[in-house]
């Protein structure tokens, strides 16, 4: 089953970002997802498989 994975939505990977970040917000959803790290404001564009392979979880909104 394919995930439902949005923009704006932030995800926790598995392995730390260099920077020291463990969160991304995703900025592109299609075939390719693309991410931004909210520690370092790096962008990266992975293929859909990739990322669904790398995420832990969905951070829960906080509203």
């Amino acid at each position: 089953m394919i995930p439902e994975i949005s923009e704006g939505e932030v995800y926790r990977m598995r392995r730390q970002h260099p920077c020291g970040g463990w969160e991304w917000k995703v900025f592109r959803a299609g075939a390719d997802i693309g991410i931004e790290c909210l520690t370092c404001q790096r962008r990266v564009v992975l293929e859909r498989r990739k990322f669904e392979s790398r995420m832990k979880a969905l951070v829960p909104r906080e509203s």
